[in-house]
């Protein structure tokens, strides 16, 4: 035993910093992708007669919620034992893992790729569920799943303890405002109990380091594949069922901002011929009906459209609340015109800017960054929301360069005009490291891009 847990710490102290991270390969972006297979069974749900269409009834509250942690720890495997639990009281329709991950590339790497969105309702709530893909290969999608959560379950393999992706999960569920968070302590039947329980001690080290709260953040040890095999309820179906119980009372019920100009993030887009385009996402704020006026902004665009339907969870909506996962129907508008990223809006209420001033901390060799200082013209990968743009840093006057470790006021010049608000936070990435993250203190008068590029011209004669 004592081999075995030296293993362990050895383990967990090697994934004490980051490893580096890389962004998307294409493969991600086939069209044979999960969110491809979405969007078509959409497509398909607007092409129904009315008459087979069922209709979404909102009696409890909603929350998305997702899995998060390192690749091949469970996430999907537990998703899918949650779908299998409540099923059984017709609260959920089972999932088998191979549902779950099922583009052609997931399944010859065994890993999740895209965040794929399950639903199911216990008792007190209706949930929109995100599996996020753990591979470090996919951080850009993993960004994307994390931006439509308002809580999180991190799943830790007691056989691995924390790892690389575990710490850069935390850091992203942070960075997009999650505040509470309950862990699943994952493979409980392959590790003995001094092993499951200095596995819940560096996990409860790691969650107040990161501005969790470590000591009561609720715990659960179990087995996701006993659940779906119906082996060992003690640490299978009734640790799931423990675990939901804790998601229902530990994690808030967020507040939704309804009363603002509707606004979603567009995550997707389809194409259905001779009806229009859909987009899906996230709706960030407002309420959106059927027949509402739009505007669709971002990278230098604005389009003019009408919605002509909404459907979530391929059941159709009269009208969408903030806080739901929907697929919206737009009318006279070509799929190339829209790409994920830009944002569906009530008309004259977002602007398109691109330069930002911004407070920002740079993450420290150790938090996975950098080890250079980070100078004038600098550039960068900004991602917010569900949009990427590429980006040069200004630092503050007076200042010649920032050092990882720092925070500071920092201003972007954006080479594109996107949806900018003060107090949105985002990302920043460069070569495949996530360098450090922001928040928007003020949105400026926009740049001349020609007289930036001779700047820089300048700067590196």
């Amino acid at each position: 035993m004592a081999a075995s847990v030296r293993v362990l710490r050895s383990a967990l102290t090697s994934a004490g910093s980051f490893k580096s991270t890389y962004l998307p390969s294409a493969k991600c972006f086939t069209a044979q992708s999960q969110n491809e297979r979405w969007f078509s069974q959409t497509a398909r749900f607007f092409a129904q007669p009315v008459s087979q269409k069922k209709t979404f009834v909102r009696s409890k509250p909603h929350m998305n919620i997702g899995t998060i942690g390192h690749v091949d720890h469970g996430k999907t495997t537990l998703t899918a034992a949650i779908t299998k639990v409540l099923s059984v009281d017709k609260n959920a329709i089972f999932k088998k893992y191979e549902e779950i991950d099922n583009a052609p590339e997931e399944k010859s790497r065994g890993i999740t790729i895209n965040a794929a969105c399950i639903e199911y309702q216990t008792e007190n709530r209706h949930y929109g569920h995100v599996d996020c893909p753990g591979h470090a290969d996919y951080i850009k999608n993993m960004i994307t799943g994390t931006a439509q959560m308002d809580g999180a379950i991190l799943v830790v393999a007691a056989t691995d303890g924390t790892m690389p992706q575990t710490r850069e999960h935390l850091l992203l569920a942070k960075q997009i405002g999650i505040t509470k968070l309950v862990v699943f302590i994952n493979k409980a039947d392959a590790a003995d109990e001094e092993m499951l329980e200095l596995v819940e001690m560096e996990v409860r080290e790691l969650l107040s380091e990161f501005g969790f709260d470590g000591d009561e953040t609720p715990v659960i040890t179990g087995s996701a594949l006993s659940t779906i095999e119906g082996k060992s309820p003690e640490i299978g179906a009734n640790k799931v069922k423990e675990l939901l119980d804790a998601v229902d009372s530990y994690l808030p019920t967020p507040e939704r901002d309804l009363d603002k100009p509707f606004n979603m993030s567009i995550e997707g887009t389809y194409s259905i011929l001779g009806r229009g385009t859909v987009v899906s996402g996230r709706l960030e704020r407002g309420v959106l009906k059927k027949g509402d006026e739009c505007e669709i902004v971002g990278y230098d665009k604005k389009i003019k459209s009408t919605v002509t339907g909404i459907e979530m969870f391929h059941q159709t909506l009269g009208k969408s609340e903030a806080g739901d996962q929907l697929g919206a129907l737009i009318r006279g508008v070509k799929r190339h015109d829209v790409r994920r990223g830009m944002c569906l809006c009530k008309p004259n209420t977002v602007n398109m800017h691109n330069k930002i001033e911004a407070q920002v901390y740079l993450l420290t060799k150790d938090e996975g960054g950098r080890s250079k200082p980070f100078t004038n013209y600098f550039q960068t990968q900004i991602f917010s929301r569900t949009w990427d743009c590429p980006s040069f840093m200004l630092l503050d006057q007076g200042k010649d360069m920032m050092m990882p470790g720092e925070d500071g006021k920092v201003v972007f010049n954006l080479f594109k005009k996107m949806a900018l608000e003060k107090g949105q936070r985002f990302t920043l990435r460069a070569s495949g490291v996530t360098l450090g993250f922001g928040v928007i203190s003020d949105v400026l008068a926009d740049y001349d891009p020609a007289e930036m590029d001779k700047k820089v011209r300048q700067k590196d004669k």
